[in-house]
């Protein structure tokens, strides 16, 4: 059975272009530009990074970050950036029982302000706080301890195969693939996306699949 859900942050509770949007500001370049960057390394199974690499050659990402910071121009994350059926779903799931956790590949900056936003959930972290990244499988580790519940009771949420299912099962957990977001759509006929135990399109449908399970 399920007892926890663990849910992915970036294009399946949040969107992306303001980060993405900040970034092409900040480097003087067109905002498509650097979101068809992004999309086309991911889909050469590269880090999104390296979009900002191939803008500006050698640049040292966390020395740029703290920069924008200084200036002002730092992260920054308010209710618009929610997928509308985040509050709901994530209360609903609640609602059921489930321990709600969130988990993510974001900055420790990010976690704050993900918190500041007060959704529904039991507990919350990032990969800049914990200092480990997906699809490392001692991110996984960390999250089904933050789920509080064994691994094979823990359902990982997220648009990304494989950043998010295949790692997830191989870690042990359960999987859901959400098909939000560019890369959500891109890969959602894949075989690891199809891996995953539960497939939907929006966070509602992931309810009723959790129900299921």
């Amino acid at each position: 059975m399920i007892r926890a859900v663990a849910f992915d942050v970036g294009e399946t509770l949040i969107r992306d272009d303001r980060g993405w949007g900040a970034w092409a500001d900040w480097l003087g370049v067109n905002r498509h530009t650097l979101s068809a960057l992004v999309g086309a390394v991911v889909a050469q199974g590269r880090d999104n990074a390296d979009a900002l690499r191939l803008v500006q050659p050698g640049i040292d990402i966390e020395a740029e970050r703290d920069a924008m910071e200084r200036a002002g121009r730092g992260e920054f994350l308010d209710e618009s950036d929610l997928y509308p059926d985040v509050r709901p779903a994530l209360a609903a799931l609640q609602d059921c029982g489930m321990r709600v956790i969130v988990a993510g590949n974001q900055t420790a900056r990010a976690g704050e302000l993900l918190r500041a936003l007060d959704l529904p959930v039991d507990a919350l972290a990032t990969s800049g706080e914990w200092g480990v990244a997906k699809p490392a499988p001692e991110f996984f580790a960390r999250t089904v301890e933050l789920a509080g519940a064994p691994a094979g009771d823990v359902l990982y949420v997220g648009d990304h195969p494989q950043n998010d299912v295949v790692p997830a099962l191989a870690a042990g957990l359960r999987a859901a693939h959400l098909r939000r977001g560019p890369l959500g759509h891109l890969w959602a006929d894949s075989d690891d996306a199809r891996a995953a135990d539960v497939q939907v399109a929006a966070l509602m449908d992931l309810v009723d699949a959790v129900r299921a399970l």
